[in-house]
C-alpha cells in the first residue's frame, strides 16, 4: 500500500517528463496529416467501406487524441469538486468554450495495461447508459494496430427526450514508448448499423476524437489518460432538459469519472482488499448493480425492438403507459434462466420537474422511509409473480405492512457512491388461517448518489422483489426513482447543510443562534436548484387481466407522485430559515412559532401552563412542547378537517410521520363512538373556545386502538388573535 502511494506521488510529480514521447509521437502525426500529398489521399480514400480509407481516418483521430490527452487542443480546467492529490480518484478536468462536452482524467491504476484496456473496451459493463456495443466489423490496421466499426446506443435517462446512438470508428495501437492506446471517433453517414429497426427511436449523436492512453508503469501498475469528446445534439431535446446534454460536468460525471471508478474498483477486487456480505463474489454482485440500471433504463426508455408498445399517454399528469407482451425477465447475460409472465408486463412512467430540493436529500429519505410512499401490497404482488407457479394476479390477499423494514447490505464501491443491499418487508397476515404463512417481501436494491458533497451525474433509487434465498440467476423486473440535477451549477459546502435536515418535528428543535446563521445559506443554495425526477414502475399481467393492472399501475404512480412532491415540499428550505414541513397555505408559521400561539392560547383559556420547565429539556418551548407525554395534535379549521401538526408522542398514539400526517382527518383518529360525538364536541369548541371531552378510543394507522383518560380541545390564536387551527391534547393514553 505504502509503496502503491509512493508510486502514486512520483507520478504526479513528474507527469511532465512523461509525456515527452508520447508528445514527439503526436508531433510526428500531426505534421503527417498536415502534409498536402496526405490531404490529397484522403479527399481520394474517405469512403468508410475503404480499408485505407478508414486507416487515413484512424491516424487522424490518434493524433487529435493524443492532443487532447496529453495536451491543449481542448482549454481544460479542474473538474469541480475533484482534488488532485496522491490520495483522490486521479485529475480530472472538464472542457471550457469548446465545442462539444468534453472531459479528461488522468489516474494510477494497480492493474496492467492490456487489461485496463480490456475493460474499458466493454463499455456496457461499466457506463450504465450504454444499452449496446456492437462491433459491426473489424480488420488489422497493418501497423500491429486494429480498426473497429461500431454501434453503440446509449440510454435516454428521462421519458422526456430520446435515446442517442452512434456510429464509430475505434482504433488500437501501441506507441513507440510502449503506451496502449484505443481512440474513437464518429464516422460520418449513418452506416449499415446491425439494428436499423430500432433507429427511429435514436438521434444520432456525434463522438469527437476521444479515447484512452494506457502507459505501464515501473514497479506495476498503469498510468492511465481517459478523454469523452461528445456532441449530443442539444437542440433535439426540451429546452429545459438542455443542460444535461450541454454539460461537460455531466459526461465527466457519467462517463470519465465512471470508467475510472470501475478500473479502481476492479483492481482493488483482483488485489483482495474488497470484502463482501453473504459470501458473494465482487462479479455476481456487479452483475446484480448493472442488471438492476439496464431493466430500469428499458423501461423507462420502452424500445420497440424490446417488444415496448405504448398503450396510453395520460396528457394530464404526463403519465405514459407501456405494454410488452413478450416480456421474459431473465439474467441479462443468459436467457436459460428467464421467467416469462402469461401475460406480459406493464409499465407506468412519468417524468417532472422538481425545484429547491436537492436530489441526493430526497433520494436518501425515499431510501430510508419506504413506509412513507410504498404500498406494501403492490410490492407483495410484484413479489408473488416472481414465484414460478404461483402467478396469483387477480386474487391478491390484503396484508398489514408491519412498519418493519430491515436493510441487508451487500456491498458498495470503493468510493461509497452506490451500494447494493437486500431490503425485507416484514408483513402481517390479517387472518388467523394465513398467520402461519411467511407475509415478508424481500427486496434487491440499488441506490446511489446519496452523497451531496459527492460528484455524481444523478441519485437513483432502484429496486426489485427477489426470492428470498437470493439466487445469483434471480430474475429481475426493476422499478425505482431516478433524480438528475438540471443545473451545472456545482454546490458548494453550504449545501451538505441540508444533509441534516429530517421530516419531523425534531428537525426544528435547535433554533439557537447557529441555526439561524446557517438558514439563509442554505435557502440561497437550494431555491435555485431543478431537478428532473423520472419514475418508472413494471409490473406483470396476465392476459385477461391488462386492464385492471393498468388502472391499479396508474393510479399507485399517481400516489407515488403525488408522495414525492410532498416529501420535497417538506425538505425544500424556505426563506424563514428551518421548517418543519411542507406548508399549508402561505401563512403557515414555523414550529417554534406555532409552538408558541399552541402554549400561549392554551393559558388563555384555561388560566394554567401546558408545559412544565424540564432542566432535563432545557427552556425551549418547542423542545418542552416536542417531548410533552401527552399526544398533542393540531387540526385545520376546514369542513374536513386535517391533522398538520404533532409532537413525537403524537405521531407514536398514530404510528405515523409527518408526510402521512397530512392525509389523515380528524376523524379517522377516532373509533366509531368517538365519531359520532365528535360532531357535537367540535361545535362547542368552535362556540366557547375550548372543550373537555370524556375518555375514549383512538385508532392508529395501523389500526391499533389507544385508550386515553381524557381529551382537552381549545382554539389556537396567531399573533392577531385569529384562529389558525385547532389543538387536542390526549392525556395518558397508551395501547389497548
Amino acid at each position: 500500500m505504502i509503496d502503491s502511494r509512493n508510486k502514486c506521488r512520483n507520478w504526479f510529480m513528474k507527469m511532465d517528463t512523461c509525456d515527452n514521447n508520447c508528445k514527439m509521437h503526436r508531433h510526428r502525426r500531426l505534421t503527417l496529416a498536415a502534409s498536402p500529398w496526405l490531404r490529397l489521399l484522403n479527399r481520394s480514400l474517405r469512403d468508410a467501406n475503404n480499408p485505407a480509407g478508414l486507416l487515413s481516418i484512424a491516424e487522424e483521430t490518434l493524433a487529435e487524441f493524443l492532443s487532447k490527452a496529453t495536451g491543449t487542443a481542448v482549454n481544460w480546467v479542474q473538474m469541480p469538486g475533484m482534488k488532485p492529490g496522491p490520495d483522490s480518484l486521479g485529475i480530472v478536468a472538464i472542457s471550457h468554450s469548446s465545442s462539444g462536452v468534453a472531459a479528461r482524467a488522468c489516474s494510477l491504476v494497480n492493474l496492467e495495461p492490456t487489461k485496463i484496456a480490456e475493460i474499458l473496451k466493454d463499455r456496457p459493463s461499466w457506463f450504465r447508459d450504454c444499452r449496446c456495443l456492437d462491433v459491426y466489423t473489424m480488420f488489422p490496421a497493418g501497423n500491429g494496430g486494429i480498426i473497429e466499426l461500431i454501434y453503440m446506443q446509449i440510454y435516454a435517462p428521462t421519458t422526456l427526450a430520446p435515446a442517442r446512438d452512434f456510429w464509430i470508428l475505434r482504433y488500437s495501437t501501441t506507441l513507440e514508448d510502449g503506451g496502449l492506446v484505443v481512440c474513437e471517433r464518429s464516422l460520418s453517414g449513418s452506416g449499415n448499423v446491425p439494428n436499423a429497426t430500432a433507429a427511429p427511436q435514436f438521434v444520432r449523436a456525434e463522438m469527437l476524437p476521444s479515447g484512452y492512453l494506457i502507459r505501464p508503469c515501473e514497479g506495476g501498475g498503469s498510468i492511465i489518460h481517459i478523454v469523452d469528446h461528445l456532441d449530443l445534439e442539444a437542440r433535439s431535446v426540451p429546452e429545459v432538459l438542455r443542460p444535461l446534454y450541454q454539460s461537460s460536468k455531466v459526461v465527466a460525471q457519467k462517463m470519465t469519472v465512471a470508467a475510472l471508478r470501475h478500473i479502481r474498483q476492479i483492481a482493488q477486487e483482483t488485489s483482495g482488499e474488497v470484502v463482501y456480505g453473504l459470501g458473494r463474489q465482487p462479479a455476481v454482485l456487479r452483475n446484480f448493480s448493472q442488471r438492476l440500471s439496464r431493466g430500469f433504463n428499458d423501461a423507462v426508455n420502452g424500445f420497440n425492438d424490446d417488444g415496448w408498445s405504448v398503450m396510453n399517454c395520460d396528457g394530464t399528469e404526463d403519465l405514459i403507459i407501456a405494454v410488452n407482451s413478450g416480456k421474459s425477465v431473465s439474467n441479462i447475460s443468459s436467457a436459460v434462466n428467464s421467467l416469462p409472465f402469461p401475460g406480459g408486463v406493464l409499465c407506468v412512467k412519468a417524468s417532472m420537474l422538481l425545484q429547491n430540493v436537492h436530489p441526493a436529500l430526497l433520494i436518501r429519505f425515499l431510501r430510508e422511509h419506504r413506509s412513507e410512499w410504498a404500498d406494501f401490497n403492490i410490492d407483495a404482488y410484484s413479489a408473488a409473480s416472481l414465484k414460478a407457479g404461483s402467478y396469483a394476479f387477480g386474487a391478491l390477499r390484503s396484508t398489514r405492512f408491519s412498519g418493519n423494514q430491515i436493510i441487508m447490505p451487500l456491498g458498495h464501491t470503493v468510493e461509497h457512491e452506490e451500494m447494493l443491499e437486500i431490503i425485507r418487508l416484514e408483513g402481517h397476515a390479517l387472518t388467523h388461517e394465513e398467520a402461519i404463512l411467511s407475509r415478508d417481501v424481500h427486496l434487491l436494491q440499488t441506490c446511489g448518489g446519496v452523497d451531496e458533497n459527492a460528484v455524481g451525474a444523478c441519485s437513483e433509487l432502484i429496486f426489485a422483489p427477489i426470492d428470498e434465498m437470493f439466487p445469483d440467476d434471480a430474475p429481475l423486473l426493476p422499478s425505482g426513482f431516478r433524480i438528475i440535477p438540471l443545473d451545472s451549477k456545482t454546490c458548494d459546502s453550504s449545501d451538505s447543510l441540508t444533509t441534516h435536515r429530517t421530516l419531523d418535528l425534531a428537525s426544528s428543535l435547535e433554533v439557537g443562534q447557529a441555526a439561524n446563521r446557517t438558514a439563509g445559506a442554505t435557502s440561497a443554495n437550494a431555491q435555485n436548484t431543478r431537478s428532473v425526477l423520472t419514475i418508472a414502475f413494471q409490473f406483470p399481467f396476465e392476459s385477461h387481466l391488462q386492464d385492471s393492472v393498468a388502472t391499479m399501475g396508474q393510479q399507485y404512480v399517481r400516489s407515488l407522485i403525488a408522495s414525492v412532491q410532498r416529501v420535497a415540499m417538506a425538505i425544500a428550505p424556505s426563506g424563514l430559515g428551518l421548517q418543519v414541513g411542507p406548508k399549508l397555505s402561505p401563512t403557515s408559521p414555523e414550529a417554534l412559532t406555532l409552538a408558541q400561539w399552541v402554549c400561549q392560547s392554551y393559558s388563555f383559556h384555561f388560566g394554567a401552563e401546558l408545559l412544565r420547565p424540564n432542566p432535563e429539556i432545557g427552556d425551549s418551548v418547542l423542545k418542552l412542547l416536542w417531548h410533552h407525554p401527552d399526544a398533542i395534535l393540531c387540526c385545520s379549521l376546514k369542513s374536513l378537517p386535517v391533522l398538520t401538526f404533532s409532537n413525537q408522542a403524537g405521531f407514536d398514539m398514530l404510528e405515523t410521520t409527518l408526510v402521512a400526517l397530512q392525509d389523515i382527518t380528524l376523524d379517522k383518529i377516532f373509533d366509531e363512538s368517538g365519531q359520532k360525538s365528535l360532531c357535537s364536541d367540535f361545535a362547542k369548541i368552535m362556540q366557547q373556545g375550548f372543550a373537555y371531552l370524556p375518555n375514549g378510543i383512538c385508532v392508529s394507522t395501523m389500526g391499533r386502538h389507544v385508550s386515553y383518560e381524557q381529551a382537552i380541545a381549545w382554539k389556537v390564536f396567531n399573533e392577531e388573535n385569529v384562529v389558525h387551527c385547532i389543538a387536542f391534547s390526549f392525556v395518558n393514553w397508551s395501547f389497548v
